[in-house]
């Protein structure tokens, strides 16, 4: 279809891409915009170029002096004289609560890196006894209010939320509303002079009184949607914080924390609060958010200081709470920026470009509509009484005139095309947190409805993530523990205590989980659940054997990562000689071992004829949908620190086969996505079999499907990828960087649209590559939910869908706002218009115009823009990037509309008179009152028009929307009221009962033309090119 002049415009000035647009992009648009009637309101969610970058300056500033603090200062200190050291004098309040370190002094020597204080406190074990922590129980739940009153809160001064007054002051700022406004005060004046007290005042005050109406209106819908975006954001800044309290690990919001709380950290995590390093393994520390520093910082016992919002790269650690909240570099680093303003969705922008070409066009149209009613009343004047003679009644005409021409400026500019994108993307990402998806980035609702491929995990987001061991290899013995057919206890008859010994140290030692007692006493673990299904069948392995069998000493640990798929750590044993234990995918692990141990405990050499005996029960299990990884083992007379973990040389001990059942949900969200056009792949790191038999499982992978292995894919040319990617369904033993080369291939050399789900801190660059970054709520790190637009709470792949569906009732519900507002703005227009060209007046006044105003706009978009999704929305295809969004279905239904409303008006206004055989004094009054009356009837049940715009069967779900049932009832109440109650304001007079049921059936014969409308065809060349996202004329009853 050849592109339209009014797509080239927007597409010239008004198109952003929804994520990371540059400021040169942002600053076009904003420069593209030439008529606001309410620039305050109309960019209230725009984020303000200059403070952002001011704010960022200011950042870089802050982060350059913690830098220097951090880095430079050290040297310095060599030289400072101890006079100069300022000295801190304990308050009462801290003596009496028993603490011995006050909280400034505390804050400092974390936030200085000051080594010299520490060390004169007595180190880390020093502070602890100052501000009386245990390190084995922590804090007693009794204590957190009294440190929160000493030491302060986690939390940093933000800027204080709107009022609903400041919202009515912003609905104010409209140009137009406030020229209305002094036009009514003068007609008010005028009028009392003229003809007294209270008639005099009736035409003014009514124009006041509507302008309250719609101020009050609009400050009400923008107060919800800011109270619903204030809540939203508090869901994003919920981080929950493993902490030892009570003398048991328990879970607590980060803003509970409180000083003196003994916190764990692992990978991925953001450190919450200043803190110590008490204990922990290869932690390394990204303070770049800081300090702007990229290269990670190791932490250890001889530099221990964690600052709050760094980041854990690696490893893992216990710290103690030294400061929170304002005490610390972070509080205060946030505290100084706006933090206001979240980059505009595409669709917000090109709606801003519309209203802009609406608006210079309805501009024309006041100009012309008041050029044409002054010089009509002037010929009149000269004709009747002569130019020489004015009265004040002229000028209250001419002020009349001008209230008309300006609000029908009111009418012509939508100013609530841009906002009422806003108000839908709230509306769904309210509905979407109720479901289990927190939107961190508004254009990733928008976006998501475009989507036409997902790249999905396999763990915990296609399977359920409760693990357990199914089949296990061990000492040449397999053994399954499926439906009954075995128990784990069976296997200490069958091997002997040494290999017992060996595979409970290499299970308990060789985790990054915890085996913790609950408050109820039982056992709890703590951790991913691949480490809690080999910790629970650890224990059932060890039942009430003597543990003291696998107490040692760890010396060295090396935490598992994507990359290199394995966990080791070297144990200091009793003896004095060393043992090192690797776990992870079972290839790998497998090329490590040279040596087998059999159920005596004799070890003997991996002939290549065993690996691949063992490589094939490794495929088998895969087979099985099983998760697979390998437990091995090596002893070592002597270790050095400097030395590495041994990457060869290892003793085979088990081949464990772990569970993960499918989602039962999963297979009929995959057949919907496929329905809906969006191509589901799975990237995963594990085996390919495992991937292969799972992705079968859930219809992702099919007949013509190709699964690869991460390697392969690595390896290959881009011309080979261009015919390999379309087909590549599953991608497994998969690194995060062919994560991220998928998605760049997918967005660059296809038009596609690519969401992406991560957990990983290695997942982050793809989840900030692609057009919709999704992070697991549960499993995910902090840092791969801070890369993502959408946070997954429950880590289900049916809740990515319900992401999708809501997308796309965003994207099609403002369509239909669209559609719908078009329509009144063209009637609007051209009634008037041509009134004032042949009978020298406007049919509808200022205050009639303004209540159509808000039917339009604020009433009309909380109607349509809060549509609900239905099953259809997602039996469409995607809307493709750079697709027109004024589609021609749009266009049919907005001219055929316009037409039949336009002849209907048209026809009371120049015949009213003669076919209602109407005479008399009021009858022009009583035809203009018709006029009004219909013209509002027909908005409403073309409202009604617009739920559908290319299915005959409109009513289909409108129960079911009550949002829009109680605006269509308001609108038909607020008319009756407006009619029968307040002619004096509005200019009507009372309707009789016929004259109400000719408006309400000249309103619903737009049903029937509407229904006609949709007979039409609109030119497809096929069914998958319909890319408006609606589906073509129905062939049979059950398609309407």
């Amino acid at each position: 279809m050849e592109e339209s002049w009014m797509e080239r415009y927007l597409r010239q000035n008004f198109e952003v891409p929804a994520k990371n647009p540059s400021e040169a992009a942002q600053r076009k648009w904003r420069a593209a915009v030439t008529i606001v009637k309410n620039r305050r309101r109309r960019f209230r969610m725009v984020p303000d170029l200059d403070k952002r970058q001011e704010d960022e300056s200011k950042r870089r500033s802050v982060q350059e002096k913690i830098r220097v603090a951090l880095y430079v200062q050290h040297a310095a200190f060599q030289f400072m004289d101890a006079a100069n050291k300022k000295e801190y004098k304990l308050t009462d309040e801290v003596i009496s609560a028993g603490y011995s370190i006050g909280p400034d002094e505390l804050a400092s020597i974390t936030s200085k890196h000051d080594i010299k204080s520490l060390k004169m406190h007595g180190g880390v074990n020093g502070i602890l006894q100052k501000i009386r922590v245990s390190l084995k129980n922590g804090l007693s739940s009794a204590d957190p209010p009294t440190r929160q009153k000493i030491y302060g809160v986690n939390k940093y001064t933000e800027k204080p939320s709107r009022s609903f007054w400041m919202f009515v002051w912003d609905a104010l700022q409209d140009l137009t509303l406030i020229i209305l406004i002094a036009c009514a005060l003068i007609s008010v004046l005028v009028g009392l002079l003229t003809e007294g007290f209270p008639k005099g005042m009736y035409d003014g005050l009514g124009i006041i009184l509507s302008i309250f109406l719609v101020v009050f209106v609009t400050a009400i819908s923008d107060y919800k949607q800011s109270l619903q975006f204030k809540e939203l954001d508090k869901e994003k800044k919920k981080i929950f914080i493993h902490v030892t309290r009570d003398g048991t690990r328990q879970k607590v919001i980060i803003f509970d924390l409180v000083v003196g709380d003994i916190v764990h950290l692992s990978i991925g995590d953001q450190v919450p609060a200043d803190g110590l390093f008490i204990n922990g393994y290869s932690l390394l520390i990204d303070e770049s958010s800081l300090s702007g520093e990229s290269d990670p910082v190791e932490i250890k016992k001889e530099k221990p200081f964690l600052l709050a919002g760094t980041k854990v790269q690696d490893g893992s650690a216990n710290m103690v709470v030294t400061a929170v909240g304002m005490k610390t570099e972070w509080g205060r680093l946030m505290s100084t920026l706006s933090q206001g303003g979240e980059d505009e969705t595409p669709l917000q922008v090109k709606l801003n470009g519309v209203a802009t070409i609406i608006g210079k066009i309805g501009l024309g149209f006041a100009s012309l509509t008041f050029l044409v009613l002054i010089i009509r009343f002037l010929i009149d004047k000269w004709m009747n009484v002569g130019l020489t003679k004015w009265y004040v009644n002229d000028g209250l005409v001419i002020l009349d005139y001008f209230a008309i021409a300006v609000t029908i400026i009111v009418v012509a500019v939508p100013e609530g095309l841009p906002l009422a994108v806003t108000l839908s993307l709230a509306f769904a990402m309210k509905k979407l947190m109720d479901q289990k998806a927190l939107v961190r980035h508004l254009s990733a609702c928008e976006t998501m409805g475009s989507a036409s491929c997902i790249c999905t995990d396999k763990t915990g987001t296609l399977t359920t993530n409760h693990m357990v061991v199914d089949k296990i290899w061990l000492c040449d013995l397999i053994k399954s523990f499926n439906s009954g057919e075995g128990k784990i206890e069976d296997l200490n008859d069958l091997i002997s205590d040494n290999v017992l010994s060996i595979t409970l140290m290499g299970i308990f030692e060789n985790s990054s989980s915890e085996v913790v007692k609950g408050k109820d006493g039982k056992n709890t673990i703590l951790g991913t659940p691949t480490e809690t299904a080999l910790l629970e069948f650890g224990l059932k392995l060890e039942g009430e054997r003597d543990k003291e069998i696998r107490v040692c000493e760890k010396v060295k640990v090396e935490p598992f990562n994507s990359v290199k798929k394995k966990m080791s750590v070297i144990l200091s044993l009793p003896d004095g000689n060393y043992r090192a234990f690797t776990k992870g995918a079972s290839e790998i692990i497998l090329s490590m071992c040279d040596k087998i141990i059999d159920k005596d405990g004799e070890v003997y050499p991996l002939e290549e004829s065993k690996s691949k005996e063992i490589l094939d029960i490794i495929n088998n299990f895969a087979c099985d949908a099983l998760r697979t990884l390998c437990l091995a083992y090596i002893d070592m007379q002597s270790y050095n620190e400097e030395d590495e973990i041994p990457l060869n040389g290892y003793t085979l001990i088990a081949v464990f086969g772990i569970k993960d059942p499918l989602r039962p949900s999963v297979r009929n969200a995959v057949m919907t996505c496929i329905e809906a056009g969006i191509t589901v792949r799975m990237v995963t790191g594990d085996n390919i079999n495992t991937a292969k038999a799972i992705a079968k499982e859930c219809g992702i992978l099919n007949g013509d499907g190709l699964a690869i292995e991460g390697p392969e894919f690595r390896n290959k040319s881009d011309e080979e990828l261009k015919d390999l990617i379309p087909r590549i369904q599953v991608m497994a033993r998969s690194l995060p960087l062919d994560k991220h080369k998928l998605v760049t291939k997918l967005r660059n050399m296809f038009p596609e649209v690519v969401a992406v789900t991560g957990d990983g801190t290695n997942d982050a660059p793809a989840l900030h590559e692609a057009d919709i970054g999704l992070a697991m709520g549960i499993s995910g790190t902090e840092v791969a939910k801070e890369s993502a637009d959408v946070i997954i709470l429950d880590d289900n792949f049916s809740t990515i869908i319900n992401v999708a569906r809501w997308g796309r009732a965003v994207y099609i519900n403002i369509q239909k706002f669209v559609q719908f507002q078009l329509t009144v703005n063209i009637v609007a227009l051209i009634v008037n218009f041509i009134s004032a060209c042949i009978t020298g007046t406007a049919p509808l006044t200022a205050v009639q115009l303004l209540w159509v105003n808000m039917i339009m706009d604020t009433l009309g978009a909380l109607a349509l823009a809060t549509e609900p999704p239905n099953d259809e929305m997602m039996k469409r295809p995607p809307v493709r990037r750079g697709e027109s969004f004024i589609t021609r279905v749009m266009w049919r239904n907005i001219i055929g509309q316009s037409l039949y409303q336009l002849v209907v008006l048209g026809t009371l206004m120049f015949g009213g008179k003669k076919i209602l055989n109407l005479s008399g004094p009021s009858a022009d009054e009583l035809v203009n009152t018709l006029i009004f009356n219909s013209f509002v009837f027909c908005q409403v049940f073309n409202e009604v028009n617009s739920r559908e715009m290319d299915k005959i069967n409109i009513f289909q779900g409108i129960f079911r929307n009550w949002i829009f049932i109680g605006i269509l009832s308001i609108t038909v109440i607020f008319q009756v009221i407006i009619i029968e109650f307040l002619g004096t304001f509005a200019s009507t007079v009372p309707l009789s009962w016929p004259f109400w049921v000719l408006s309400v059936v000249l309103g619903s014969i737009g049903l029937i033309i509407g229904a006609i409308l949709k007979c039409i065809p609109v030119e497809l060349k096929d069914k998958r090119e319909n890319l408006d996202g609606y589906e073509p004329i129905p062939n049979g009853p059950d398609d309407v």
